[in-house]
């Protein structure tokens, strides 16, 4: 935590968990999103998610080159703020919420393409944020699918 980035990176702490930091962090996310929420609009949050996906690029590749590697256990940012625009998206239930917490790690960790590009090929800050925007983006078809099959 030498430089305000690595505190960003490192999820203000949660990524420094000894066991499944990825998920700690992502829980991370889940409770600050409850947090912030009441506080925003749709629009308001979407426009700091896109802010603070911006900074964790910056901060996550600071970190990265500073830890010496690129995508380091410790790093969750990349987790935290997909996770945030997942839970926009999803409906305000502790079920739904529960499933798409579910469905984020299992994409987050799988890597389906293009996710495995960005995570293999790309690396530097964008490439470890992105790679977890396009598991968030699976998660959300996911749960579309699932509220149209259930509706």
């Amino acid at each position: 935590m030498a430089h305000p980035a690595h505190l960003v990176a490192c999820g203000f702490g949660s990524g420094l968990s000894p066991r499944a930091p990825g998920t700690v962090g992502t829980l991370f996310g889940w409770l600050s999103f409850a947090l912030l929420r009441p506080y925003m609009s749709d629009f308001e949050l979407l426009g700091f998610i896109v802010v603070c996906f911006v900074g964790g690029v910056l901060a996550v590749h600071k970190t990265g080159i500073d830890l010496g590697v690129v995508d380091h256990g410790s790093i969750v940012w990349d987790e935290i703020v997909p996770f945030w625009l997942v839970l926009l998206f999803c409906p305000n239930h502790w079920l739904w919420q529960t499933t798409a917490f579910c469905l984020f790690r299992f994409f987050d960790i799988s890597k389906p393409q293009p996710a495995r590009y960005f995570d293999e090929q790309v690396k530097n800050g964008f490439g470890v944020m992105t790679d977890d925007l396009v598991a968030a983006g699976y998660t959300v078809l996911v749960l579309a699918i699932l509220r149209f099959v259930l509706a």
